[in-house]
């Protein structure tokens, strides 16, 4: 995905990670882009983190600084977690998106003008950021099979190609939600998704969900296929229909409960 993952904004107190967590750091923030199976052996993908111009054109990725910045005040770990959503590979290879290190993130917001100095920041809040940030892409990921499964018969391995952080372009269905009394999104991204040769864009609302749950989430999200195609279109309107048909029997259900 284009300009990619961590915050593209200054974080705001790393320190609240324990309560309610600041919107921009667990997400791939603002500023950001938006096959097949084989014999090929499985492996990671680099994560792509768009932060400045010496990108390789391959992965989408600058050179991955694992070194510590001068005057750190800890070391931070340089492992990295293998996601579970697949890569879509022009070669055909299967591999997965691979999640910053506790030290790549580090640098990546020092890149970004913050400054640990101004913080009151511990060893534990970057892990339990980086937690958070692998936590809401995985979430994510679910949400998009979902609709997915509708598509299953033509394609039952579909890969996610690119995504990319629009957090200061409000959907129309965010701007409408406000219009309504709604709080707005703290993030958006569109995931461009390959349905074994076919690119769908998806659209991801993140709302603050407030208090980080045992599996480290907290975002609340709307994923839905972007309205850019006929297709799209008629996935949400099956997805509505079957949603107000389950609603209303289910509704009928509790009438006969409770009369």
């Amino acid at each position: 995905m284009g300009n990619q993952v961590f915050a593209e904004a200054v974080p705001p107190k790393l320190s609240e990670v324990n309560g309610n967590p600041p919107p921009e750091c667990p997400m791939h923030n603002k500023g950001a882009t938006p096959k097949s199976d084989g014999d090929n052996k499985s492996k990671p993908s680099e994560c792509p983190v768009q932060h400045d111009s010496n990108i390789n054109p391959y992965n989408m990725m600058p050179p991955a600084n694992q070194q510590p910045a001068p005057d750190q005040p800890f070391s931070l770990p340089t492992n990295r977690q293998v996601s579970t959503i697949p890569r879509a590979m022009p070669d055909g290879s299967t591999e997965f998106w691979v999640y910053p290190s506790q030290q790549m993130f580090w640098n990546a917001m020092l890149r970004k003008g913050w400054r640990w100095k101004d913080e009151d920041i511990k060893q534990k809040d970057m892990e339990d950021i980086i937690k958070i940030h692998n936590a809401n892409n995985e979430q994510a990921w679910q949400e998009v099979l979902k609709w997915e499964a509708l598509h299953a018969k033509e394609c039952g391995h579909p890969r996610l190609k690119s995504f990319g952080g629009k957090a200061t372009q409000y959907s129309p269905r965010a701007r409408i939600r406000a219009l309504l009394g709604y709080e707005l999104p703290f993030d958006r991204h569109d995931w461009i998704v390959d349905r074994c040769g076919k690119e769908v864009r998806y659209v991801i609302d993140y709302y603050d969900g407030g208090e980080i749950d045992n599996k480290y989430e907290f975002a609340l999200l709307d994923v839905r296929p972007a309205m850019d195609s006929l297709d799209n279109i008629w996935d949400r309107m099956k997805v509505f229909y079957m949603r107000y048909r389950y609603e209303l029997i289910d509704d009928k259900k509790d009438d006969k409960l409770t009369n």
